[in-house]
């Protein structure tokens, strides 16, 4: 699944549809019959009890590859840690696979993702039947008649090959599936901005290459038991362009949903109710940048989620996955145009708000959902709750008779943190990590060809630490997890005449991927560097005053003003803690002294209203 939305801390996302009935059976598709047994895929050709392992997943690739040379483009993109090929299976009805040629002439590229958490794999074998019926079979073909599909079959390929009977709990088959994580052990869903894996650097380059229109990312649930056996989520809240929100809620939703319906699955926005009763209603949560489609707002395209409902089979799992493919894809092809233009329109707005300052901007950096409620339908199946012996807690049960009842949901989302984008950022030369990531984003940049010194805005910041780690690091308290509403970072914005050696890179904003700067640069976005521990050697004290010094100095301090032993001595009295550890004692005066570093918490990168007389190449 994407991010785990069931915990009991999180009512999480909405589900809007009003299926109430299925159709048609959805365990065959009627296309299902034309197909020669030679060109089954490895999970319809054993019924759906196994799904293929990364060397049989690519032969199956291969295969359709050379049943259709002109129209397919297999693309090793990158390695994963172990050193696999990462893979794109590129389509195209006449064989232009040039990105310029394809923008230019207003076909849109469609990014298809699957197997990030490897042991989800129903996008995996819907994509290959997909691609088989686009290409051999024939009966898809109209997918591509405006749309480029990239396919991507495993994305999260050294997990894929950690297969096994026991890797998800939480799922009703296949017999053996992959494992969640990269060989590093991190979740490639929570990588997508601060890039920390050879997969997400991979991606990104891919990303940039093509520069896709629309983006879709195939998972499984976790949580609740309920009707629907297909779920989705694509954001269109206020950090989206109000074009392409407008066509999501008004366009998309309601005609995947009615084909999807038609088809014979019961499909609805993906919920994630976890183990807390749903009739308190359904609350949406912000989709930050660590997640695939939260990325895409800052890339200025619509990103939408599928999320397969665990506990129904693999059969009707996989077939639901292809019918969600199908009708998504149809409605590109048929809004091409469209979407392609308002893609466009989207990239200039972002370009053209990036060439001046404007103090009085508002730029959403985190969101949280409101107490305004609508109602909703929600398809259900009744529970029960019981007292546990074994847990102690509560044990939910299900009884899979349907329950169809009427709910709040909060889906309108405000933004509770927002910033005035500057200009440009300037960044020392010296932190190479931070700029890394922006440069493995794509972002645009240049160096100083000179040392310079000027006023800039920046920030003050104090810090507090997770204590365990999160993705193989410590981020700041309140940044891990699944949503972060509240985080141990504080910083108060300043004005400060700072220097920055020759070599010091400057990000301009007037780029069409200026919100991933914005994002990665401003403290106190979701998912920036200084939250994720990039920046963490700032908030260190590097040096001490030794006690027999202390002691000297702060007599002599106390001595030249009465005023600082009224403070220090009202610190002592209400303040236990500190009262009874000599050490910072001794340092609160040594932090009041001329001695002290006021670099601490000084943010390094600046925030430039004008590039005016910066020496910029």
């Amino acid at each position: 699944m994407k991010r785990i939305f069931a915990t009991t801390l999180l009512l999480a996302l909405c589900a809007s549809a009003q299926v109430t009935k299925i159709t048609r059976d959805p365990a065959s598709r009627p296309q299902e019959t034309a197909i020669p047994s030679a060109w089954r895929t490895p999970a319809e050709a054993s019924n759906y009890r196994t799904t293929p392992k990364y060397a049989e997943t690519m032969a199956f690739v291969e295969r359709v590859a050379a049943a259709a040379p002109r129209q397919i483009k297999v693309e090793k993109f990158g390695k994963t840690g172990e050193g696999r090929d990462l893979v794109a299976v590129i389509v195209s009805r006449d064989g232009v696979f040039d990105p310029a040629k394809l923008h230019a002439a207003n076909r849109p590229v469609v990014y298809i993702q699957n197997a990030i958490h490897a042991g989800e794999m129903d996008g995996k074998d819907s994509s290959l039947a997909l691609l088989r019926d686009i290409l051999v079979t024939k009966t898809q073909a109209k997918l591509i008649d405006r749309a480029v599909l990239i396919v991507i079959p495993i994305y999260n390929a050294d997990g894929h090959e950690r297969f096994g009977p026991y890797n998800r709990i939480n799922q009703n088959g296949p017999e053996q599936m992959g494992w969640r994580t990269t060989a590093r052990q991190l979740n490639l869903n929570r990588d997508y901005l601060k890039a920390d894996a050879p997969e997400t650097r991979a991606f990104l380059a891919l990303w940039n290459k093509y520069l896709p229109d629309f983006f879709m990312d195939n998972h499984v649930t976790d949580g609740a038991d309920y009707q629907y056996d297909s779920t989705y989520a694509i954001d269109a809240g206020p950090d989206v362009n109000p074009a392409l929100a407008d066509w999501i809620r008004t366009t998309l939703k309601p005609y995947v949903e009615k084909s999807v319906t038609a088809s014979g699955h019961v499909i609805g926005e993906y919920v994630g109710v976890g183990e807390a009763n749903p009739m308190s209603g359904l609350r949406v949560a912000h989709d930050t940048p660590r997640f695939s489609t939260g990325y895409m707002i800052l890339q200025n395209r619509p990103g939408f989620l599928v999320e397969m409902h665990m506990m129904k089979d693999y059969r009707t799992r996989v077939t639901g996955n292809y019918e969600t493919i199908r009708a998504l894809v149809e409605l590109i092809n048929r809004d091409a145009d469209l979407l392609t233009r308002m893609n466009r329109e989207a990239d200039a707005a972002v370009v053209s708000a990036g060439k001046k300052y404007d103090a009085k901007a508002v730029f959403p950096l985190r969101l949280q959902s409101t107490d305004e409620s609508t109602p909703f339908h929600f398809l259900g199946y009744k529970r029960t709750e019981t007292k546990s012996e074994i847990s102690g807690g509560t044990w939910v049960q299900y009884m899979k008779e349907p329950n169809n009842i009427d709910i709040p949901l909060f889906s309108k989302l405000k933004a509770t943190t927002t910033v005035a984008p500057p200009r440009a950022y300037i960044i020392p030369g010296a932190w190479t990590p931070v700029i890394d990531v922006l440069r493995a984003h794509g972002i645009r940049m240049s160096a100083t060809t000179a040392p310079w010194s000027g006023e800039v805005e920046t920030y003050r910041c104090t810090s507090q630490w997770s204590e365990r780690p999160f993705e193989g690091r410590h981020p700041v308290a309140g940044s891990g997890g699944m949503y972060q509403q509240s985080t141990g970072l504080n910083c108060k914005a300043v004005r400060e005449r700072m220097e920055f050696p020759a070599g010091s890179v400057v990000v301009p904003l007037d780029q069409r991927a200026a919100k991933v700067a914005i994002h990665w640069l401003e403290p106190e976005g979701p998912d920036s560097a200084v939250n994720w521990g990039f920046f963490d050697a700032i908030f260190e004290q590097k040096e001490y005053g030794e006690p027999y010094v202390m002691e000297k100095l702060a007599r002599e301090m106390i001595a030249k003003d009465p005023k600082l032993k009224d403070e220090f001595d009202a610190k002592v009295a209400s303040d236990k803690q500190f009262a009874a550890n000599p050490y910072a004692r001794l340092n609160w005066f040594y932090q009041r002294s001329p001695w002290w570093d006021d670099r601490i918490g000084l943010y390094p990168v600046g925030r430039l209203t004008s590039l005016e007389g910066v020496p910029v190449r």
